[in-house]
C-alpha cells in the first residue's frame, strides 16, 4: 500500500509497495533502588544484612565474581568470550560469530570491551560513617549475543559493578523477518531492509505491531527473558529475589523509517538523484556521500524470493544525513530498488515526551512524524512554483491578527536571506526560532541582524501564510504553501534570473566543455534567444 504522504502519492506510478518499521532500538535497564546513596545502600543491607561489609574492596569482589562466573561458564559450555581493544567495531565481531543453524536459541558470544561507567565509591569515616558518591570511572562491560525466538539477533551489555546499569539493543527489521518466517512471508533481506517482498500488506501488518500500544509488553518480554539470565552471573537468582533487584526500562535510542520499493531500480536512481539536485541548494543540505557498488541497478527487478544478507553495497549507495543536536534525518537508496528515509533519535529526551518504556508509541508517533515532514518538505522544495496572484500581492501589507505588517519586497537582499534561512530550517523536527533564522542571516550577509529582526521579518511571511505557529509561541516552521513559493523564489532569483542576465550581454560564444552539465546547456540557449531578443528591441544588456 502506498503511503498518503505527499512525495509517495507524487511518485505513486513509479513505486510496487511500501512499508514502514520501527528499526534500531536501545533500551536502558536500571534499578531505581541503586540510582541514590540512600537506595543503594537499602538495597546492600537487604543483600548482605547489614552494611558493614560496604567497602570498595567488597564492592570490586562483586565485579570479579562476575568476570570469574561468566568465563568459567562460557569455557564449560564452549560460548567464545572475546576481550575486545579499543576501537574495534563489536557488531562485526559478533557478525563472525553468528551461528549457522536457524534452530539455536540462547547465548552464542560474550563481547568484553572497556567503557566509562558511573558507579559507586564508598567512603568510611568517623565510627560507622559511610559516604556514597558517584564516580567516573573505565571498568569492563560485558555484552552477551544471543537469538531469541522472536527478536533474532539481540545484544545485553551489562556493567560489571553494581547497580549493573545495562543497556538491550533491538532491531525491528529482525523482528519482523522472524514473524514474516512464521507467517509464511517470502522476503528478500539486504542488512537491515527488505529488497524484495512477496506480500507486502502482510509484512507491513507484522512490522505495525511494532508500532501500536502492544509493542510495550513485547519489549519488556524480551527483556525479562534474558537480562536476569544474564545478571545471575553477578548475582545469582536466589540474591536477586532476596534483594529485590528488579529492572525499570527506558528508551534511549530508537529509530525509524519508509522504505519505498521501486518497480524499476533505474527509476528510482533517476527519482532520488532528481530530488537531491533540487532540494540540495534551497535546503542547504550537505554534501552527498556515494559508495559506488560493482553493479548498475536493473530496469527491471529480478524478483528473487531467497534471503540475501551482504557486508558491501552491491550497487550504489548514495546517501545523505541532516543533524539536528541528537535527531537526525536521513535518505538513501539500498538494494536494486528500496528508497529509504528514517528517523534518528539518538537521544530520545530530544523528541520532549518522555523516556520510560510506556511512552514508547509516543516516541514512535514522533518519528513518524519526523518522517512524514521530512518527505513533505522534500516534496514541496521539490516542486516549487508561486501563482500569479501571490506573486502580485507580496508586496501589498498583510494581517497577523490585529496587527497589520508590511510586505516583503524580493528585491531587497534582507527578505531574500531570510526566505533562504527559512528554508534551510525548514526539516527541523521541533520547528527553528528567529534566533536561528538571524544567524542565517548574518551568514549569508555578513551583517549585523539581530532576532528582532527576524521575528519582525517573520511575522511578514505569517501574514502571507507561508509561515506558521509551531509548539509553543515562539517556534515557526514552514508551511507547504510557503515552501513552494520561497524555493520557487529564491530558484528564479539565484539560479535563472541572475545566470541568464548575467551571460545576456555577452557577443562572444562561450567555449564548449566536456563536462558541461544540462544546466549549463539550458543557460546557454536561452542566453541566445535572449541576445537575439535585445538585440531585436534595441537593449543593451
Amino acid at each position: 500500500m502506498i503511503p498518503n504522504d505527499s512525495f509517495s502519492q507524487h511518485y505513486a506510478e513509479f513505486l510496487e509497495d511500501a512499508y514502514d518499521v520501527v528499526d534500531r532500538l536501545v533500551l536502558n535497564a536500571y534499578f531505581p533502588l541503586g540510582q541514590s546513596p540512600g537506595g543503594f545502600r537499602t538495597w546492600w543491607r537487604s543483600l548482605e544484612g547489614d552494611d558493614e561489609n560496604l567497602d570498595n574492596a567488597h564492592l570490586m569482589r562483586l565485579a570479579g565474581r562476575f568476570s570469574r562466573r561468566l568465563r568459567a561458564w562460557a569455557e564449560k559450555n564452549g560460548i567464545p568470550v572475546v576481550d575486545c581493544a579499543a576501537g574495534e567495531r563489536k557488531g562485526e565481531i559478533a557478525a563472525e560469530y553468528l551461528p549457522s543453524d536457524p534452530s539455536i536459541r540462547g547465548i552464542f558470544a560474550v563481547l568484553v570491551g572497556r567503557a566509562p561507567a558511573s558507579v559507586w565509591e564508598v567512603e568510611r569515616f568517623g565510627n560507622g560513617g559511610i559516604n556514597l558518591k558517584r564516580k567516573l570511572v573505565w571498568v569492563n562491560h560485558y555484552s552477551f549475543h544471543l537469538i531469541d525466538e522472536e527478536w533474532g539477533h539481540v545484544m545485553i551489555k551489562i556493567c560489571g559493578h553494581p547497580p549493573f546499569t545495562s543497556q538491550i539493543v533491538l532491531n525491528g527489521h529482525e523482528y519482523v523477518a522472524s514473524q514474516a518466517r512464521k507467517a509464511g512471508l517470502e522476503f528478500g533481506k539486504e542488512g537491515n531492509c527488505f529488497t524484495e517482498v512477496s506480500n507486502a500488506r502482510g509484512l507491513s501488518q507484522v512490522a505495525d505491531t511494532l508500532r501500536s500500544p502492544t509493542a510495550v509488553g513485547r519489549l519488556r518480554q524480551v527483556c525479562e527473558r534474558w537480562i536476569y539470565s544474564c545478571l545471575a552471573f553477578a548475582l545469582d537468582l536466589e540474591e536477586q529475589q532476596q534483594s529485590g533487584f528488579a529492572y525499570c526500562y527506558s528508551v534511549y535510542q530508537a529509530e525509524y523509517s519508509r522504505n519505498l520499493l521501486f518497480r524499476h531500480g533505474g527509476e528510482m536512481e533517476e527519482v532520488f538523484d532528481g530530488v537531491i539536485d533540487r532540494t540540495r541548494a534551497p535546503l542547504d543540505l550537505p554534501a552527498v556521500k556515494t559508495m559506488f557498488g560493482f553493479k548498475n541497478r536493473p530496469r527491471r527487478s529480478s524478483k528473487s524470493r531467497c534471503e540475501v544478507v551482504v557486508e558491501r553495497p552491491t550497487y550504489d549507495l548514495t546517501v545523505f544525513k541532516v543533524h539536528f543536536g541528537r535527531l537526525t534525518l536521513k535518505s538513501y537508496t539500498k538494494g536494486e530498488r528500496v528508497l529509504r528515509i528514517e528517523a534518528i533519535a539518538h537521544n530520545t529526551a530530544d523528541l520532549r515526551c518522555g523516556k520510560v518504556l510506556e511512552k514508547f508509541p509516543e516516541i514512535v508517533t514522533r518519528l513518524s512524524g519526523m518522517v512524514e515532514r521530512f518527505l513533505e518538505v522534500l516534496r514541496c522544495t521539490g516542486t516549487a512554483w508561486i501563482s500569479d496572484g501571490s506573486l502580485e500581492d507580496l508586496a501589498k501589507p498583510s494581517q497577523v491578527g490585529k496587527t497589520q505588517v508590511g510586505g516583503i519586497d524580493i528585491n531587497q537582499p534582507r527578505a531574500r536571506a531570510v526566505m533562504a534561512g527559512v528554508l534551510a530550517l525548514a526539516l527541523s523536527p521541533q520547528g527553528f526560532s528567529a534566533s536561528q533564522v538571524a544567524a542565517k542571516v548574518r551568514q549569508s550577509l555578513s551583517t549585523d541582524y539581530q532576532p528582532r529582526q527576524a521575528a519582525y521579518d517573520l511575522k511578514k511571511l505569517r501574514g502571507k501564510g507561508w509561515v506558521s505557529r509551531f509548539g509553543g509561541a515562539r517556534r515557526y516552521q514552514a508551511t507547504p504553501q510557503g515552501l513552494r513559493a520561497m524555493a520557487a523564489l529564491v530558484t528564479l532569483l539565484d539560479r535563472v534570473i541572475k545566470p541568464l542576465l548575467a551571460g545576456a550581454g555577452k557577443t562572444e560564444t562561450p567555449r564548449q566543455s566536456d563536462r558541461e552539465g544540462t544546466l549549463d546547456r539550458h543557460y546557454e540557449a536561452i542566453q541566445r534567444e535572449m541576445r537575439g531578443l535585445f538585440e531585436t528591441l534595441g537593449i543593451a544588456a
